[in-house]
């Protein structure tokens, strides 16, 4: 994964409280490593969602799906490597790849489709321009 390909790649260390009875990644956590790569995305590409709130706009997961490929355990090191998939008038979806440090296995790969909302009317509005920003890597 790299940025050329519009990747931002990010570390994240498995917590005990991630895993299940079983000694696993619990399956609905990787919706929050899903979040931590969009958060992490935004801010490698010079934004903040708060920043967005402010100005009265938000962004809703309205749709997700996720394929469990193989497991990650506890003190794993992951690699949360997210990307914008599709950018449409008032629609955004992000790509997220999950893969384990050391070895490179693919342990999960899904997507989150967000609409994006006026935070006063709760109606779906066109995507502002520092979101389509988001889509090309920040020049250095």
């Amino acid at each position: 994964m790299s940025e050329a390909d519009g990747w931002v790649v990010h570390r994240h260390r498995v917590i005990y409280g991630d895993t299940d009875a079983m000694g696993i990644v619990y399956y609905a956590n990787y919706l929050r490593f899903f979040e931590i790569g969009r958060t992490e995305f935004v801010r490698a590409r010079g934004g903040l969602y708060r920043a967005m709130e402010q100005d009265g706009l938000m962004l809703p997961v309205t749709e997700v799906g996720a394929k469990y490929l193989a497991s990650a355990r506890y003190d794993d090191v992951l690699r949360i490597c997210t990307r914008v998939q599709d950018l449409g008038h008032a629609t955004l979806t992000f790509e997220y790849r999950l893969e384990r440090e050391g070895d490179d296995v693919l342990l999960c790969k899904g997507f989150t489709k967000h609409a994006c909302l006026n935070r006063a009317t709760g109606r779906i509005t066109r995507m502002p321009d520092v979101v389509r920003g988001w889509v090309d890597p920040p020049t250095t």
